[in-house]
Formats: structure tokens, sequence, C-alpha cells
């Protein structure tokens, strides 16, 4: 499938979001920086646990890594967050705020990412209040969210004839089974713990990176 110039240019290639757990013996910085080194062109920083002081520490840890190799920072579900730290954008789910009232607190350059599962009458409603992506899943099984909805690649195909804006496919995506999704149409690959549950985040990273067509001017 042939992709079509689309607002946020940089919003393609792998969108990689950080575990609320985690085992792995790397720092969590770190194993972001490796991702970054694998390819990452997105990362979106996810803690929903309640320790508000760690999790300002570490968002604004990530946003200074983040911003030193070009590469944006979201916010998952938190605009207060995202708005304190000066975060590139934020990311809303089911019962968060509306695109529009993250536009009006982050600014017009913010990247605005909004859940719509397997619905797209709420994908082009959120493109009408001014996302920037939206995100659609989980189209396999995911140990993240084992119980999400699970669409048709069908959908994107039908998203990514009916939209402007780019399309992130999430929910146990591989790098063996991404490359179905990329030719449906999405423009991004939203992945946790297919980068960083690996012994090596950059190889694992690089896995889903080499997935996407080298552009050509």
């Amino acid at each position: 499938m042939t992709h079509r110039p689309r607002t946020h240019q940089r919003l393609r290639g792998l969108y990689a979001i950080t575990p609320e757990t985690t085992t792995h013996p790397v720092a969590l910085a770190d194993q972001v920086a490796a991702a970054i080194q694998g390819g990452a062109r997105v990362i979106q920083y996810r803690d929903k646990r309640a320790d508000s002081h760690r999790r300002r520490a570490e968002g604004s840890a990530l946003l200074a890594l983040c911003k030193a190799a070009g590469v944006p920072l979201i916010i998952n579900d938190d605009l207060q967050l995202a708005l304190a730290l000066g975060a590139d954008g934020v990311h809303l789910g089911r019962d968060d705020p509306d695109p529009r009232e993250a536009r009006e607190q982050l600014g017009a350059d913010a990247i605005i990412g909004v859940s719509c599962y397997d619905r797209l009458a709420l994908a082009e409603t959120a493109q009408a209040q001014g996302a920037s992506y939206v995100a659609f899943g989980s189209f396999f099984p995911s140990p993240t969210k084992p119980k999400a909805v699970r669409p048709s690649p069908d959908l994107l195909t039908e998203a990514h004839a009916r939209l402007e804006i780019p399309l992130v496919a999430i929910g146990g995506i591989t790098s063996q089974n991404g490359g179905l999704l990329i030719a449906a149409g999405a423009d991004m690959l939203a992945v946790v713990s297919g980068v960083f549950a690996q012994p090596d985040i950059a190889a694992a990273a690089r896995a889903y990176t080499n997935l996407f067509p080298t552009e050509t001017p």
C-alpha cells in the first residue's frame, strides 16, 4: 500500500511505549536510550501508578533524553503531567479529556494521540477535534491488555482511506506480524514488551524499524 502524505510526517515507524513494571536489569532511561538507538521514532511514557513524584522525575529524565535525540516524548493519559514537563504531547484514552482540551492546554504544535480501539467513527471524531494521530488495537493477543477488543487489520485499510492523520497499530505486535499491519495501512507500530522485555532492546527495536520501507525523496 502506498502511504499518502499525512500531517506530522515524523510520525512513522516504531512507537515504543515504556513498561509500567520491569524486571530488566537496565534502568528505564537506559532502556529508552537503547530503543532510540534501535530506531524508535516516538517514545511514550506510560505509568499509571500513584507515585506522582517518581512519575514526574522519570518523565523529566526521559524528556531530556528524548530532546537530545530529537525524538518526541508523549505522556500517556496524564495531560497535567505533560503540561508540567513541557512534553511533546499526550496520548488520550477512553476516560481522558477530548483532543480539543488537550490542544488548548498544550498548544498548536503538541502531538495529541487518541485511542480508538476498534471504532472508526471515534477516530473520525478525534480527527475533527484536532488529534494528531489515532491508535487502533489490540490487533493480536497482548500481555499488556489481555481483554482488549480485537479489530481486523482491514480496519486500518478503511481508516487509511478515510483519515488524513497517521494511524498507530497496537497490541501483541511482533517483528513477524507487524509487516501485515503496515501493509494494511499502519503508519506506526506501538510496542511495549516486544521491545522493552527483550534482552537486547536496541536489536529488538531495530527488528521493528526494519519492517518500514525506506522512504525515497
